[in-house]
Protein backbone atom coordinates (compact mmCIF):
# COMPACT_ATOMS: atom_id res chain seq x y z
CA UNK A 1 0.00 0.00 0.00
CA UNK A 2 1.49 3.18 -1.59
CA UNK A 3 1.11 6.75 -2.01
CA UNK A 4 2.28 7.95 -5.49
CA UNK A 5 3.14 11.66 -4.30
CA UNK A 6 4.61 12.99 -0.41
CA UNK A 7 6.17 15.35 0.73
CA UNK A 8 8.58 15.40 3.50
CA UNK A 9 9.02 18.59 5.29
CA UNK A 10 12.17 17.76 7.51
CA UNK A 11 16.53 17.77 7.55
CA UNK A 12 16.12 14.63 9.25
CA UNK A 13 16.90 11.58 6.91
CA UNK A 14 14.60 8.96 9.13
CA UNK A 15 11.76 11.14 8.49
CA UNK A 16 12.47 11.16 4.51
CA UNK A 17 13.14 7.32 4.73
CA UNK A 18 10.24 6.59 6.63
CA UNK A 19 8.09 8.83 3.56
CA UNK A 20 9.92 6.25 0.87
CA UNK A 21 8.33 3.53 2.61
CA UNK A 22 4.90 4.43 1.24
CA UNK A 23 5.43 6.46 -1.02
CA UNK A 24 6.69 6.31 -4.76
CA UNK A 25 8.07 10.11 -5.28
CA UNK A 26 9.44 12.03 -2.20
CA UNK A 27 9.55 15.79 -2.25
CA UNK A 28 11.81 17.59 0.40
CA UNK A 29 11.59 20.93 1.80
CA UNK A 30 13.67 22.36 4.09
CA UNK A 31 10.56 24.30 5.36
CA UNK A 32 6.77 25.43 4.86
CA UNK A 33 7.22 27.66 2.69
CA UNK A 34 9.15 25.69 0.37
CA UNK A 35 6.96 22.87 0.81
CA UNK A 36 3.91 25.06 -0.52
CA UNK A 37 5.87 25.63 -3.42
CA UNK A 38 6.44 21.87 -4.21
CA UNK A 39 2.14 21.89 -3.31
CA UNK A 40 1.46 24.49 -6.21
CA UNK A 41 3.42 21.84 -8.65
CA UNK A 42 3.21 18.06 -7.97
CA UNK A 43 -0.34 17.95 -6.16
CA UNK A 44 1.16 15.41 -3.41
CA UNK A 45 -0.95 13.09 -1.47
CA UNK A 46 0.46 13.62 2.06
CA UNK A 47 2.79 15.81 3.70
CA UNK A 48 4.75 14.72 6.87
CA UNK A 49 6.51 17.83 9.05
CA UNK A 50 8.80 16.73 11.61
CA UNK A 51 8.76 17.65 15.27
CA UNK A 52 10.24 21.45 14.48
CA UNK A 53 7.28 22.25 13.37
CA UNK A 54 4.13 22.69 15.72
CA UNK A 55 1.02 23.21 15.74
CA UNK A 56 0.82 26.60 15.30
CA UNK A 57 3.18 25.99 12.07
CA UNK A 58 0.32 23.47 10.68
CA UNK A 59 -2.13 26.13 10.99
CA UNK A 60 -0.16 28.92 9.43
CA UNK A 61 0.38 26.42 6.32
CA UNK A 62 -3.29 25.69 5.85
CA UNK A 63 -4.34 29.24 5.98
CA UNK A 64 -1.33 30.62 3.59
CA UNK A 65 -2.70 27.16 0.77
CA UNK A 66 -6.22 28.78 1.11
CA UNK A 67 -5.18 32.01 0.61
CA UNK A 68 -3.50 30.93 -2.30
CA UNK A 69 -6.66 28.66 -3.32
CA UNK A 70 -4.96 25.84 -2.66
CA UNK A 71 -6.55 22.64 -1.27
CA UNK A 72 -3.47 21.35 0.88
CA UNK A 73 -3.59 17.25 1.03
CA UNK A 74 -3.78 15.36 4.66
CA UNK A 75 -0.96 16.15 7.04
CA UNK A 76 1.36 13.87 9.57
CA UNK A 77 2.98 15.20 11.91
CA UNK A 78 6.27 13.50 13.16
CA UNK A 79 7.08 13.87 16.32
CA UNK A 80 10.35 12.88 18.18
CA UNK A 81 10.97 10.07 20.97
CA UNK A 82 10.70 12.76 23.59
CA UNK A 83 7.60 14.60 22.24
CA UNK A 84 4.40 15.08 24.10
CA UNK A 85 1.32 12.87 23.62
CA UNK A 86 -0.86 14.89 24.60
CA UNK A 87 0.09 17.03 21.09
CA UNK A 88 -2.16 14.76 19.12
CA UNK A 89 -4.82 16.64 19.88
CA UNK A 90 -3.45 20.22 19.54
CA UNK A 91 -2.55 18.48 15.84
CA UNK A 92 -6.08 17.75 15.47
CA UNK A 93 -7.18 20.39 16.36
CA UNK A 94 -5.30 22.48 13.74
CA UNK A 95 -6.30 20.32 10.72
CA UNK A 96 -3.42 17.76 11.35
CA UNK A 97 -4.72 14.27 9.97
CA UNK A 98 -2.52 12.21 12.41
CA UNK A 99 0.35 12.49 14.49
CA UNK A 100 3.34 10.18 15.11
CA UNK A 101 4.57 10.19 18.61
CA UNK A 102 8.28 9.38 17.46
CA UNK A 103 10.03 5.73 16.25
CA UNK A 104 8.10 3.83 18.23
CA UNK A 105 5.05 4.99 16.33
CA UNK A 106 6.21 5.01 12.82
CA UNK A 107 4.82 1.70 12.05
CA UNK A 108 1.17 3.00 12.48
CA UNK A 109 2.29 5.40 8.68
CA UNK A 110 1.65 2.24 6.85
CA UNK A 111 -2.13 2.37 8.52
CA UNK A 112 -2.45 5.88 7.95
CA UNK A 113 -1.80 5.49 4.07
CA UNK A 114 -3.82 2.42 3.57
CA UNK A 115 -7.27 4.77 5.39
CA UNK A 116 -6.02 7.35 3.20
CA UNK A 117 -5.91 4.92 -0.52
CA UNK A 118 -9.53 3.76 1.48
CA UNK A 119 -11.16 7.32 1.79
CA UNK A 120 -10.02 8.11 -2.15
CA UNK A 121 -12.88 9.19 -4.36
CA UNK A 122 -11.21 7.43 -7.07
CA UNK A 123 -13.65 4.73 -8.29
CA UNK A 124 -12.09 1.25 -7.14
CA UNK A 125 -12.13 -0.61 -10.98
CA UNK A 126 -9.92 -3.74 -9.36
CA UNK A 127 -12.33 -6.37 -10.90
CA UNK A 128 -11.73 -5.18 -14.34
CA UNK A 129 -8.64 -3.86 -14.39
CA UNK A 130 -7.14 -6.79 -16.71
CA UNK A 131 -9.27 -4.64 -19.67
CA UNK A 132 -7.86 -1.48 -19.11
CA UNK A 133 -3.65 -2.77 -18.72
CA UNK A 134 -1.06 -4.83 -19.63
CA UNK A 135 -0.25 -6.17 -16.94
CA UNK A 136 0.26 -5.37 -12.87
CA UNK A 137 3.23 -3.44 -13.23
CA UNK A 138 1.30 -1.00 -15.82
CA UNK A 139 -1.62 -0.90 -13.18
CA UNK A 140 0.72 0.26 -10.58
CA UNK A 141 1.77 3.47 -12.57
CA UNK A 142 -1.75 4.00 -14.71
CA UNK A 143 -0.36 3.32 -18.48
CA UNK A 144 -3.73 2.75 -19.72
CA UNK A 145 -4.17 0.46 -23.08
CA UNK A 146 -3.57 -2.71 -24.87
CA UNK A 147 -2.83 -1.69 -28.24
CA UNK A 148 0.42 -3.10 -30.33
CA UNK A 149 2.43 0.28 -29.80
CA UNK A 150 1.99 0.20 -26.28
CA UNK A 151 3.10 -3.58 -25.40
CA UNK A 152 6.01 -2.70 -27.32
CA UNK A 153 6.66 0.33 -25.59
CA UNK A 154 6.22 -1.85 -22.24
CA UNK A 155 8.48 -4.19 -24.09
CA UNK A 156 11.38 -1.75 -24.29
CA UNK A 157 10.40 -0.64 -20.41
CA UNK A 158 11.06 -3.85 -19.02
CA UNK A 159 13.98 -4.39 -21.06
CA UNK A 160 15.58 -1.14 -20.11
CA UNK A 161 14.51 -1.56 -16.39
CA UNK A 162 15.92 -5.06 -15.91
CA UNK A 163 19.54 -3.76 -17.10
CA UNK A 164 21.71 -1.57 -15.86
CA UNK A 165 21.48 1.55 -18.87
CA UNK A 166 22.31 4.18 -17.27
CA UNK A 167 21.23 7.11 -18.34
CA UNK A 168 17.44 6.37 -20.01
CA UNK A 169 15.97 8.32 -22.99
CA UNK A 170 11.92 8.87 -23.07
CA UNK A 171 10.30 10.18 -26.42
CA UNK A 172 6.86 11.06 -27.57
CA UNK A 173 4.78 13.73 -28.09
CA UNK A 174 3.43 16.13 -25.44
CA UNK A 175 0.75 14.26 -23.31
CA UNK A 176 1.63 10.80 -24.76
CA UNK A 177 2.41 9.69 -20.47
CA UNK A 178 6.44 9.94 -21.02
CA UNK A 179 6.44 10.79 -17.03
CA UNK A 180 4.42 7.46 -16.27
CA UNK A 181 7.10 5.50 -18.64
CA UNK A 182 10.06 6.79 -16.63
CA UNK A 183 7.59 5.73 -12.90
CA UNK A 184 7.53 2.50 -14.86
CA UNK A 185 11.33 2.00 -15.03
CA UNK A 186 11.49 3.14 -11.63
CA UNK A 187 9.40 1.09 -10.27
CA UNK A 188 10.75 -2.07 -11.92
CA UNK A 189 14.62 -0.97 -11.14
CA UNK A 190 14.39 0.45 -7.76
CA UNK A 191 10.88 1.08 -6.26
CA UNK A 192 11.83 1.54 -2.92
CA UNK A 193 14.02 4.28 -3.73
CA UNK A 194 13.08 8.00 -4.25
CA UNK A 195 11.78 8.76 -7.69
CA UNK A 196 12.44 12.94 -8.07
CA UNK A 197 11.57 15.00 -11.25
CA UNK A 198 12.32 18.11 -12.34
CA UNK A 199 10.88 20.25 -15.74
CA UNK A 200 13.76 21.92 -17.28
CA UNK A 201 11.17 24.16 -19.41
CA UNK A 202 10.11 25.46 -16.27
CA UNK A 203 13.31 27.18 -14.58
CA UNK A 204 15.43 29.15 -15.83
CA UNK A 205 19.64 28.43 -16.12
CA UNK A 206 20.65 29.42 -12.84
CA UNK A 207 17.91 27.99 -11.02
CA UNK A 208 17.95 25.08 -12.72
CA UNK A 209 21.61 24.47 -12.27
CA UNK A 210 20.79 25.57 -8.34
CA UNK A 211 18.06 22.87 -8.44
CA UNK A 212 19.79 20.12 -9.38
CA UNK A 213 22.92 20.53 -7.68
CA UNK A 214 22.19 22.58 -4.95
CA UNK A 215 24.23 25.47 -3.74
CA UNK A 216 26.53 26.56 -0.35
CA UNK A 217 25.61 29.13 1.34
CA UNK A 218 26.91 32.50 0.17
CA UNK A 219 27.75 31.13 -3.27
CA UNK A 220 25.23 33.80 -5.11
CA UNK A 221 23.47 36.32 -4.08
CA UNK A 222 20.35 35.00 -2.42
CA UNK A 223 21.89 31.97 -1.02
CA UNK A 224 21.56 32.58 2.37
CA UNK A 225 21.96 28.55 3.41
CA UNK A 226 23.25 25.81 1.91
CA UNK A 227 20.63 23.65 -0.39
CA UNK A 228 20.93 19.83 -1.43
CA UNK A 229 20.52 19.27 -5.00
CA UNK A 230 17.57 17.02 -6.51
CA UNK A 231 20.53 14.58 -7.60
CA UNK A 232 21.51 13.93 -4.20
CA UNK A 233 17.54 14.04 -2.99
CA UNK A 234 17.79 11.09 -5.58
CA UNK A 235 20.34 9.07 -3.55
CA UNK A 236 20.37 5.70 -5.44
CA UNK A 237 16.86 5.72 -6.70
CA UNK A 238 16.04 7.90 -10.03
CA UNK A 239 16.10 11.60 -11.21
CA UNK A 240 13.59 12.38 -14.02
CA UNK A 241 14.83 15.61 -16.30
CA UNK A 242 11.93 16.21 -17.83
CA UNK A 243 11.92 18.17 -21.61
CA UNK A 244 15.53 17.90 -21.22
CA UNK A 245 15.67 19.77 -24.93
CA UNK A 246 14.77 22.91 -23.18
CA UNK A 247 18.20 22.87 -20.83
CA UNK A 248 20.39 25.98 -21.59
CA UNK A 249 23.31 24.78 -23.61
CA UNK A 250 26.33 25.42 -20.79
CA UNK A 251 24.08 23.76 -18.52
CA UNK A 252 24.19 20.59 -21.12
CA UNK A 253 27.44 20.40 -21.20
CA UNK A 254 27.55 20.27 -16.71
CA UNK A 255 25.26 17.71 -17.85
CA UNK A 256 27.47 15.44 -19.51
CA UNK A 257 30.09 15.49 -17.04
CA UNK A 258 28.19 14.00 -14.14
CA UNK A 259 27.04 10.72 -17.09
CA UNK A 260 30.58 10.70 -17.47
CA UNK A 261 31.95 10.61 -13.81
CA UNK A 262 29.13 9.90 -12.30
CA UNK A 263 30.10 12.68 -9.59
CA UNK A 264 28.75 16.81 -9.49
CA UNK A 265 30.00 19.63 -6.94
CA UNK A 266 27.11 21.91 -5.49
CA UNK A 267 27.37 25.41 -7.09
CA UNK A 268 30.56 27.39 -4.91
CA UNK A 269 31.48 24.09 -3.65
CA UNK A 270 34.39 21.94 -3.97
CA UNK A 271 34.00 18.35 -2.77
CA UNK A 272 32.47 15.98 -5.27
CA UNK A 273 29.57 14.23 -4.46
CA UNK A 274 28.77 10.99 -5.93
CA UNK A 275 25.57 10.54 -8.50
CA UNK A 276 23.84 7.43 -7.53
CA UNK A 277 20.79 7.82 -9.49
CA UNK A 278 19.28 6.60 -12.59
CA UNK A 279 19.28 9.36 -14.78
CA UNK A 280 16.23 9.60 -17.35
CA UNK A 281 15.38 11.87 -19.81
CA UNK A 282 12.50 12.76 -21.79
CA UNK A 283 11.50 15.07 -24.83
CA UNK A 284 8.69 15.80 -26.79
CA UNK A 285 11.11 16.93 -29.82
CA UNK A 286 13.64 15.06 -32.26
CA UNK A 287 16.90 15.35 -30.21
CA UNK A 288 18.86 14.59 -33.85
CA UNK A 289 16.75 17.22 -35.29
CA UNK A 290 17.65 19.53 -32.26
CA UNK A 291 21.08 18.59 -32.77
CA UNK A 292 21.37 19.86 -36.40
CA UNK A 293 19.68 22.98 -35.25
CA UNK A 294 22.65 23.32 -32.62
CA UNK A 295 19.72 23.89 -30.09
CA UNK A 296 21.21 20.55 -28.42
CA UNK A 297 24.88 19.36 -27.85
CA UNK A 298 25.46 16.26 -30.18
CA UNK A 299 27.69 14.47 -27.74
CA UNK A 300 25.16 14.53 -25.25
CA UNK A 301 22.72 13.48 -27.95
CA UNK A 302 24.93 10.39 -28.14
CA UNK A 303 24.93 9.90 -24.57
CA UNK A 304 21.49 9.49 -23.99
CA UNK A 305 20.48 7.61 -26.62
CA UNK A 306 21.59 4.17 -26.28
CA UNK A 307 18.20 2.48 -25.58
CA UNK A 308 15.66 4.97 -25.97
CA UNK A 309 11.69 4.09 -25.59
CA UNK A 310 9.72 5.67 -27.87
CA UNK A 311 6.08 6.38 -26.68
CA UNK A 312 3.24 6.15 -30.00
CA UNK A 313 0.66 9.41 -30.05
CA UNK A 314 -2.86 8.38 -30.21
CA UNK A 315 -2.84 9.26 -34.11
CA UNK A 316 -1.04 6.18 -34.85
CA UNK A 317 -2.75 3.51 -36.28
CA UNK A 318 -1.06 1.11 -34.08
CA UNK A 319 -2.67 3.48 -31.11
CA UNK A 320 -5.95 3.85 -32.04
CA UNK A 321 -7.03 0.68 -29.94
CA UNK A 322 -6.12 2.75 -26.72
CA UNK A 323 -8.62 5.41 -27.35
CA UNK A 324 -12.36 3.79 -26.21
CA UNK A 325 -10.15 2.07 -23.33
CA UNK A 326 -8.93 5.30 -22.63
CA UNK A 327 -12.06 7.02 -22.37
CA UNK A 328 -13.41 4.73 -20.43
CA UNK A 329 -11.02 4.31 -17.69
CA UNK A 330 -11.23 8.34 -17.12
CA UNK A 331 -15.16 8.07 -17.36
CA UNK A 332 -14.56 5.63 -14.33
CA UNK A 333 -11.72 7.33 -12.51
CA UNK A 334 -12.69 10.97 -12.82
CA UNK A 335 -13.35 12.79 -9.78
CA UNK A 336 -14.66 15.89 -11.77
CA UNK A 337 -18.14 15.42 -10.50
CA UNK A 338 -18.42 13.23 -8.18
CA UNK A 339 -22.37 13.01 -8.31
CA UNK A 340 -22.21 11.31 -11.22
CA UNK A 341 -19.19 9.12 -10.99
CA UNK A 342 -22.13 6.04 -10.66
CA UNK A 343 -24.48 7.57 -12.67
CA UNK A 344 -23.15 7.94 -16.53
CA UNK A 345 -22.22 4.89 -17.24
CA UNK A 346 -20.67 4.56 -20.73
CA UNK A 347 -19.98 5.68 -24.21
CA UNK A 348 -22.63 5.56 -27.02
CA UNK A 349 -21.25 4.28 -30.35
CA UNK A 350 -21.29 7.56 -32.06
CA UNK A 351 -19.31 9.26 -29.48
CA UNK A 352 -16.44 6.18 -29.21
CA UNK A 353 -17.00 6.99 -33.35
CA UNK A 354 -16.26 10.68 -33.07
CA UNK A 355 -13.34 10.34 -30.27
CA UNK A 356 -11.69 7.44 -32.85
CA UNK A 357 -11.31 9.53 -35.72
CA UNK A 358 -9.78 12.42 -34.30
CA UNK A 359 -5.84 12.93 -34.44
CA UNK A 360 -5.86 14.14 -30.60
CA UNK A 361 -2.48 16.61 -30.90
CA UNK A 362 -2.78 16.87 -27.33
CA UNK A 363 -3.33 12.93 -27.08
CA UNK A 364 -3.74 11.54 -23.33
CA UNK A 365 -3.86 14.69 -21.61
CA UNK A 366 -6.11 16.53 -23.73
CA UNK A 367 -8.46 12.95 -24.34
CA UNK A 368 -8.96 13.39 -20.37
CA UNK A 369 -10.09 17.08 -20.29
CA UNK A 370 -12.66 16.14 -23.32
CA UNK A 371 -14.07 13.12 -21.16
CA UNK A 372 -13.83 15.33 -18.33
CA UNK A 373 -16.05 18.75 -20.02
CA UNK A 374 -18.21 15.78 -21.50
CA UNK A 375 -19.18 14.41 -17.68
CA UNK A 376 -19.89 18.18 -16.69
CA UNK A 377 -21.92 18.57 -19.72
CA UNK A 378 -23.66 15.13 -19.87
CA UNK A 379 -27.45 15.09 -18.37
CA UNK A 380 -28.26 10.96 -19.14
CA UNK A 381 -26.81 7.88 -18.53
CA UNK A 382 -24.01 7.57 -21.46
CA UNK A 383 -21.54 10.21 -23.10
CA UNK A 384 -23.58 10.97 -25.83
CA UNK A 385 -22.18 12.96 -29.44
CA UNK A 386 -23.42 16.26 -28.07
CA UNK A 387 -21.05 16.00 -25.16
CA UNK A 388 -18.26 15.23 -26.81
CA UNK A 389 -16.99 18.90 -27.63
CA UNK A 390 -13.14 18.51 -28.64
CA UNK A 391 -12.82 21.71 -30.49
CA UNK A 392 -12.68 24.94 -28.03
CA UNK A 393 -14.17 27.17 -30.49
CA UNK A 394 -16.74 24.75 -31.14
CA UNK A 395 -17.16 24.52 -27.37
CA UNK A 396 -17.45 28.72 -27.23
CA UNK A 397 -20.12 28.61 -29.73
CA UNK A 398 -22.35 26.15 -27.99
CA UNK A 399 -21.84 28.58 -24.55
CA UNK A 400 -22.72 31.29 -26.60
CA UNK A 401 -25.99 30.04 -27.86
CA UNK A 402 -26.71 28.44 -24.98
CA UNK A 403 -26.60 31.60 -22.80
CA UNK A 404 -28.36 33.72 -25.77
CA UNK A 405 -31.09 31.22 -26.08
CA UNK A 406 -30.91 31.29 -30.01
CA UNK A 407 -34.26 30.75 -31.47
CA UNK A 408 -32.81 28.47 -34.04
CA UNK A 409 -31.07 26.38 -31.82
CA UNK A 410 -32.12 23.65 -29.16
CA UNK A 411 -31.26 20.63 -27.86
CA UNK A 412 -35.15 18.83 -28.69
CA UNK A 413 -34.32 20.00 -32.15
CA UNK A 414 -31.15 18.51 -32.15
CA UNK A 415 -31.97 15.19 -30.52
CA UNK A 416 -35.23 14.77 -32.85
CA UNK A 417 -32.97 15.58 -35.61
CA UNK A 418 -30.35 12.83 -34.96
CA UNK A 419 -32.87 10.20 -34.03
CA UNK A 420 -34.84 10.70 -37.57
CA UNK A 421 -31.20 10.42 -39.45
CA UNK A 422 -30.19 7.11 -37.33
CA UNK A 423 -33.86 5.80 -38.12
CA UNK A 424 -33.16 7.30 -42.06
CA UNK A 425 -29.92 5.46 -42.00
CA UNK A 426 -31.13 2.03 -40.85
CA UNK A 427 -34.40 2.00 -43.31
CA UNK A 428 -36.06 2.82 -39.96
CA UNK A 429 -35.10 -0.81 -38.56
CA UNK A 430 -35.63 0.49 -34.97
CA UNK A 431 -33.78 -2.46 -33.36
CA UNK A 432 -30.76 -1.55 -35.32
CA UNK A 433 -30.96 2.36 -35.16
CA UNK A 434 -31.38 2.03 -31.21
CA UNK A 435 -27.74 0.32 -31.01
CA UNK A 436 -26.80 2.79 -33.19
CA UNK A 437 -27.32 5.84 -30.62
CA UNK A 438 -27.03 4.03 -27.31
CA UNK A 439 -30.12 3.83 -26.39
CA UNK A 440 -32.80 1.27 -25.70
CA UNK A 441 -35.41 0.33 -28.07
CA UNK A 442 -38.17 1.26 -25.97
CA UNK A 443 -36.37 4.56 -25.32
CA UNK A 444 -35.97 5.19 -28.97
CA UNK A 445 -40.05 4.15 -29.51
CA UNK A 446 -40.95 6.72 -26.57
CA UNK A 447 -38.72 9.50 -28.35
CA UNK A 448 -40.48 8.80 -31.31
CA UNK A 449 -43.69 9.21 -30.10
CA UNK A 450 -42.68 12.56 -28.43
CA UNK A 451 -41.20 14.24 -31.48
CA UNK A 452 -43.82 12.87 -33.71
CA UNK A 453 -41.27 11.43 -35.98
CA UNK A 454 -41.92 10.45 -39.41
CA UNK A 455 -40.07 8.63 -42.20
CA UNK A 456 -40.42 12.16 -44.30
CA UNK A 457 -38.89 13.86 -41.21
CA UNK A 458 -35.61 14.54 -43.15
CA UNK A 459 -35.21 15.41 -46.94
CA UNK A 460 -34.36 13.14 -49.62
CA UNK A 461 -30.91 15.21 -50.30
CA UNK A 462 -30.02 15.32 -47.09
CA UNK A 463 -29.76 11.80 -46.46
CA UNK A 464 -26.25 9.58 -47.06
CA UNK A 465 -26.47 8.00 -50.28
CA UNK A 466 -25.47 4.41 -49.56
CA UNK A 467 -27.66 3.41 -46.27
CA UNK A 468 -25.32 0.60 -45.37
CA UNK A 469 -22.52 2.63 -44.75
CA UNK A 470 -22.08 3.78 -41.11
CA UNK A 471 -22.65 7.28 -40.19
CA UNK A 472 -19.87 9.97 -40.35
CA UNK A 473 -19.72 11.55 -37.54
CA UNK A 474 -19.40 15.63 -39.13
CA UNK A 475 -22.47 14.46 -41.28
CA UNK A 476 -24.67 14.88 -37.44
CA UNK A 477 -25.94 17.27 -35.56
CA UNK A 478 -22.59 18.93 -33.34
CA UNK A 479 -24.64 19.52 -30.01
CA UNK A 480 -27.54 16.70 -30.27
CA UNK A 481 -28.18 15.37 -27.02
CA UNK A 482 -27.72 11.57 -27.30
CA UNK A 483 -29.81 10.11 -24.49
Amino acid sequence: MSLRRIVVVSKEAQVTQLAQQVGREIFVADDPAEALDIVKTVEPNLILFDYRFGPGHICEFKETSHKHSIDPPPIVAVGDDESDIGLSEEYKQVGAYDYLYGTQDYSRLEQIVSCLKNETRTVDFVENSKEFFIDDYAASVSMVGRSRALVKTFGMIRLVAASKCNPVLIVGETGTGKELAAMAVHALRHPKEPFVAVNCAALTANLLESELFGHEKGSFTGADREKTGLLEVAGAGTMLLDEISEMPMDLQSKLLRVLQEKTFRKVGGVKNITCNATIIASSNRNLYRETKAHRFRRDLYYRLNICPVIIAPLKSPDRKKDIPLLAEYFLKTSTICPEKSKKITSLTKLAVEALIKHDWPGNIRELQNVIERAILLETTDKIGLSSIIIDSAEYGELFSQTTNCSKDFSLEKAERELIARALQETGWQKTRAAALLGITRATLYAKVKQYNIEKASLPTENLPIEPQEEISTPSLPQYASTP
